[in-house]
C-alpha cells in the first residue's frame, strides 16, 4: 500500500495528529487556525499565553514570519520581536502585579525548543513560586582559557 492509500484509510484523528506534527502549530495560531489567550499583537509579532505555563501568565512572543531559530532571524525582526518582549514584559508588571520576570529561548532541540519556530518565553515570577534556574558550574583548569581561544580564533 503506498503513502496516499495509507493517508486515505486513516481516521479524522490520525490526520489531525499528522497534519499539527507537519504544520508549525505557531504558523496555525498566528493564521487564526487554531485558538490562543492573545496577550499582545503588532504587526510583525504575537503574544499569548503558554498553554503549560511555569507560573500563570507564562507568554509565549513569536514572530510572525517563521524563522527556526536565532540563527535564521534577521537583525530587523530580531529587533521588532525583543521589543514586542519588552512590551509585553512591562505588561505583565504592570497588569499582573509580578515584581519580576524571567526572559528564556529555546534554541534547537537540544536546547529544549520542541516547536521549531523561534519564540521567547516570558515567565511571571512571585516570591516562593518555586520555580528554580538552573544548574551552575565551574570552569575545570585551563577550561574557559580554551574556550575563549576557541571563540575569538
Amino acid at each position: 500500500m503506498g503513502l496516499c492509500e495509507r493517508l486515505l484509510s486513516l481516521n479524522s484523528y490520525k490526520i489531525f495528529i499528522i497534519h499539527i506534527v507537519f504544520m508549525c502549530i505557531f504558523c496555525k495560531i498566528i493564521n487564526g487556525e487554531l485558538p490562543s489567550y492573545k496577550v499582545y499583537e503588532d504587526e510583525n509579532n504575537l503574544a499569548f499565553l503558554d498553554i503549560a505555563p511555569v507560573n500563570p501568565g507564562h507568554t509565549l512572543v513569536v514572530p510572525k514570519k517563521h524563522y527556526e531559530n536565532m540563527e535564521k532571524i534577521p537583525a530587523a525582526d530580531l529587533q521588532s520581536l525583543i521589543l514586542a518582549v519588552k512590551k509585553v514584559g512591562r505588561l505583565l508588571k504592570e497588569k499582573l502585579g509580578v515584581p519580576g520576570y524571567n526572559i528564556s529561548v529555546n534554541n534547537d532541540p537540544i536546547a529544549g525548543q520542541i516547536v521549531p519556530h523561534l519564540h521567547f518565553h516570558i515567565m511571571p515570577r512571585r516570591p516562593g513560586d518555586g520555580y528554580e534556574l538552573w544548574k551552575q558550574g565551574e570552569y575545570k583548569e585551563g577550561e574557559a582559557e580554551e574556550i575563549i581561544n576557541k571563540l575569538l580564533s
